[in-house]
């Protein structure tokens, strides 16, 4: 590093001194925290983007959000060239960089790092950072401090992209990473006519059915419920009725997708007017998502259609999609693509969702929790599919399927136009357009589950009666290091300590269809407890049995 990088680097972060007593780690969300103590962290991540689009030589994001935390909490986050999560590799050094005590061993950090990366650090390069923030209050100061600490980096230039959604701006790095157009409009654009497309393709007897076809969105005061009325006026046919858009109420409280699966009650403003019409919530920043429908006389009870059911929805409708266009022994034509379709799915994914799956023939695989874990899993397939039971998910293609689609599609338009085949071609391709493929998007899966429910003819009751979820408790045990665990199999068995393993087999046996995991938590000092049964009063009772062996072995009882 130069004197006049150095200099520079000495002189913005003797402006943001960090907060005293306070540790903060890189996770899966980035940073998190209280934003009145946030600048000094937004800053040095600004740096931290800076030198990834320099090593990568990509463009590369930041967004400034706390998603479905409440609006005094802040949060920021790196989007890799992928459009993806920031690698796993680089969050170490996110932590020492948040965490470095003063200017000097912040600058004496960035040094090592540097000369360790090969990055080249001497502003002959120009490289450009995306920055994006959601509607909390606390996120414009916290831009500026992104601002100045990307401007602290030699050649670096941050492009402000005003309030986004999280997705969108992970949309635009991915997009403007491929040499594609990836302004909001261009996203806004690509959401709407590949939504057009999947409804022009809805076979006509279904089309006409007179299904309820209204859809009520919770936009959980935040950004959003913002984004929807700008996209619902490009959707034409559409009945949406947008409400806790944010002009009111205050973000996430008692309102959005985290507070509606957590709690299975219906968001305020919803009541027993909306009963059995079908009911969507957004989380905070728009890249959660669940369907319900409120029930009568039921005191603001929901039927919840969470993660699990819309990733069940998916997979069912691409596995037809895909059977239709393998279908007629085309093999022989050297025109058949057996692609490889994957479920990816967490221990926490609920055992009767995976049964039917596994009933429809489809592969199910589990990976530990986190959505790092899940997205890397999915893209090992031609397509994969992976949610989370907190709505949080997507659909990935691979670009070879995507390459050979395109092709097959051309053909298929050629000698045989408006073909059944023909048709599933073009509903993949729509599909892959209209979910996003850098990371869990709210307002594309929204769209998504009405195109395909449209072309079933189904109801939200019907979706919902898929099949019926398991009863489940989840429990939370207070233990002196949780590094103590140590599991395996997707974490779903215990390898260390010795014992505990054999205590929760033979509890589990004792309750039919039952089944019980436990994992420590990424962030806190406890043990998380799993358990699912076919009545409540068993997974109630096997959950509260493992939390005891817990306790024993690991809780402040065994000390």
């Amino acid at each position: 590093m130069n004197e006049k990088q150095r200099s520079i680097l000495l002189e913005s972060s003797a402006r943001f001194p960090t907060p005293q007593g306070v540790k903060l780690s890189y996770g899966t969300a980035g940073f998190r925290a209280d934003a009145s103590i946030l600048q000094s962290t937004v800053f040095r991540v600004g740096i931290l983007a800076a030198l990834r689009s320099l090593k990568t030589q990509s463009l590369i994001g930041l967004m400034i959000t706390a998603s479905h935390n409440k609006i005094s909490d802040n949060g920021v986050k790196i989007a890799d060239p992928s459009g993806g999560m920031l690698t796993q590799d680089w969050e170490p050094f996110a932590d020492a960089l948040a965490n470095a005590a003063d200017s000097q061993h912040l600058v004496q950090l960035i040094d090592e790092f540097v000369k360790k990366e090969n990055i080249p650090l001497e502003g002959s390069q120009l490289v450009e950072i995306l920055l994006g923030r959601d509607t909390r209050p606390s996120g414009e100061s916290l831009l500026e401090a992104a601002k100045q600490g990307i401007s602290s980096v030699v050649g670096a230039v941050a492009n402000d992209m005003g309030v986004l959604t999280t997705p969108q701006l992970h949309w635009m790095v991915r997009a403007r990473n491929k040499g594609m157009k990836a302004s909001e409009l261009d996203y806004f654009d690509q959401l709407s006519s590949s939504f057009r497309c999947l409804m022009d393709l809805v076979p006509q007897v279904r089309a006409i059915n007179e299904m309820n076809d209204k859809l009520i969105v919770d936009g959980a005061n935040g950004v959003g419920g913002e984004k929807l009325e700008i996209l619902k006026k490009m959707l034409s046919g559409l009945d949406i009725d947008i409400r806790n858009s944010g002009k009111e109420g205050v973000l996430n409280e008692g309102v959005g997708a985290d507070y509606v699966q957590k709690e299975k009650v219906a968001p305020y403003g919803f009541g027993s007017a909306d009963v059995g019409l079908r009911c969507a919530s957004l989380d905070g920043d728009a890249d959660r998502l669940v369907y319900f429908s409120v029930l009568s006389n039921s005191n603001n009870k929901i039927d919840l259609v969470d993660g699990d059911k819309i990733l069940s929805l998916f997979a069912l409708f691409i596995k037809e999609q895909l059977r239709i266009l393998n279908k007629d022994g085309d093999e022989k034509l050297n025109k058949y693509y057996h692609a490889r379709l994957g479920v990816v799915q967490t221990a926490y994914a609920n055992g009767a969702s995976t049964d039917y799956l596994k009933q429809l023939g489809l592969e199910v695989v589990f990976t530990p929790t986190g959505v790092k874990y899940l997205h890397e899993k999915a893209a090992e397939y031609d397509i994969g599919i992976y949610f989370e039971a907190n709505g949080h998910g997507t659909i990935l293609f691979s670009e070879h399927f995507l390459c050979w689609l395109e092709g097959r599609n051309n053909e298929l338009s050629a000698t045989s136009e408006g073909s059944e085949k023909q048709k599933a071609a073009m509903r993949l391709l729509a599909v892959s357009k209209l979910i996003n493929q850098a990371v869990g998007d709210a307002l594309s899966g929204l769209l998504l589950v009405v195109a395909t429910l449209r072309h079933m003819g189904w109801s939200v009751h019907k979706w919902s009666e898929l099949y019926h979820d398991l009863p489940s408790r989840q429990l939370k045990v207070k233990v002196l290091d949780r590094t103590a665990v140590v599991t395996a199999n997707a974490e779903t068995v215990v390898v260390s300590p010795p014992g505990i393993q054999e205590a929760i087999n033979a509890e589990t046996a004792k309750y039919p269809r039952a089944r019980c995991f436990i994992r420590p938590s990424g962030t806190e000092d406890v043990i998380r407890v799993y358990a699912e049964a076919t009545t409540q009063e068993a997974a109630d009772s096997l959950a509260n049995s493992v939390a005891q062996f817990v306790d024993q072995f690991l809780g402040f009882g065994s000390s």
